[in-house]
């Protein structure tokens, strides 16, 4: 038997606890974000809107929810922007919102949605993220609120996150950097003998404490490394396992650093000693071909499909197709391998998005060849470059190619 709450117990309220923490994002930034948010509201008649994914949090706000099963918002209207977090958070999601922030308790099952209907009093249409809602979530926020019409903002919020602003930039540069470095401590590591994931906790490490030193208050989570070897590198995002490296192994390296919810990435081809056989090398030169080649094509008013396109003649000149796996690169900012991505900007062949200067993408070709057939792995590089107004500035500094990556320790 449960028993029922008391009137003592608190069910929304505000922990306004501490004081605003640091961020790397200036007010004038963040109010820039909310205004092109309010500026959608108003062409479409939308009174409020209610964002629930965590990169529309992040982004729109400065914080990002921890979600373990919980429901979290936020709430912008003409006036006004606030997050909603669970009891189980504190003071945190106030000292890091730009905004304000309203706590619910898990006193009784529907509070969360009894501090939507209060930030939400007298709308009639509202903006939800039709991408991120579950249809038992949607259905849920229809019931809490009758009458009220519920517009998809998730598209149009995609598209504004798209292009950059300076400050996002500087930041992004801070995560390359960052990236750089753990390959550094990566590439040191390996030897033969040691298990990937010695490898990848170095190279963590080294990432972690390079965001602590980099500003003046950081959260650090979510940073992460993975390294493969062997067979293990047939996939982009396998995982680290506890397999020892071999002499002549084929390595694939993945850095990533997470700041501020932004994620940014180094991958690279590497190999422990020697290349295994001349097919292994000609199968990696190729694909620095391809690699080379799509930095060149990134460029303002490039299409995406005509980036892959291009791309895609170099592999079939080569009979390689058939062993590329996913598309060519993607946009970067608020996104992570759990949450978020902008797919209105990846370099595939189904979409017909021209780069804009501010933008910021990858170029990061790959090729898995199945084991047991000449050389077999997975080949892939990995770099970010910013879109100008008349070309693209690559921000990635760690090296590529077999010249660079044939690890002796």
């Amino acid at each position: 038997m449960v028993a029922a709450p008391t009137d003592d117990m608190v069910h929304v309220t505000r922990w306004h606890w501490g004081s605003k923490e640091w961020s790397p994002f200036s007010a004038a930034e963040m109010d820039r974000r909310q205004d092109a948010l309010r500026a959608h509201m108003a062409a479409e008649n939308i009174d409020a809107c209610l964002l629930t994914s965590f990169h529309n949090i992040c982004y729109y706000s400065g914080w990002l929810y921890c979600y373990f099963g919980r429901n979290y918002g936020m709430v912008i209207d003409a006036d006004h922007a606030t997050t909603i977090s669970a009891g189980i958070d504190g003071g945190q999601p106030w000292r890091r919102t730009h905004g304000d922030n309203i706590v619910y308790s898990d006193w009784r099952r529907d509070n969360y949605y009894q501090a939507v209907r209060g930030l939400t009093k007298g709308t009639s249409r509202l903006g939800v993220e039709f991408d991120h809602l579950s249809v038992d979530q949607f259905r849920a926020l229809e019931a809490a609120l009758p009458g009220v019409e519920l517009l998809d903002v998730g598209t149009a919020t995609m598209w504004m996150r798209t292009v950059k602003s300076a400050e996002e930039h500087d930041l992004i540069r801070h995560g390359t950097r960052i990236c750089d470095l753990g390959a550094t401590t990566c590439v040191e590591a390996v030897s033969a003998g040691i298990p990937e994931h010695e490898v990848a906790m170095a190279t963590t490490q080294t990432m972690i404490r390079s965001i602590a030193e980099s500003f003046e208050f950081a959260e650090l989570m979510d940073t992460w490394t993975w390294f493969q070897s062997g067979d293990n590198t047939d996939g982009a995002h396998n995982p680290v396992t506890n397999k020892r490296v071999e002499s002549g192994d084929i390595l694939s390296l993945n850095t990533f650093p997470m700041i501020f919810g932004y994620y940014t990435a180094l991958e690279r081809t590497l190999f422990c000693d020697h290349v295994t056989s001349d097919e292994h090398l000609r199968l990696w030169g190729i694909n620095v071909e391809v690699h080379e080649r799509g930095l060149e094509l990134i460029r303002p008013g490039a299409r995406c499909c005509d980036i892959a396109a291009e791309l895609n003649d170099i592999y079939r000149s080569h009979d390689l197709l058939q062993y590329r796996s996913f598309g060519y690169g993607h946009s970067f900012g608020v996104l992570s391998h759990y949450y978020g991505r902008e797919a209105g900007v990846e370099l595939r062949e189904d979409v017909q998005t021209s780069l804009e200067p501010g933008m910021v993408v990858s170029m990061e070709p790959m090729i898995a060849i199945p084991s047991g057939q000449p050389g077999s792995g997975g080949y892939r590089e990995h770099d970010i470059l910013i879109i100008t107004e008349d070309g693209a500035e690559n921000i990635t500094g760690f090296p590529y190619g077999p010249e660079h990556n044939i690890l002796s320790n």
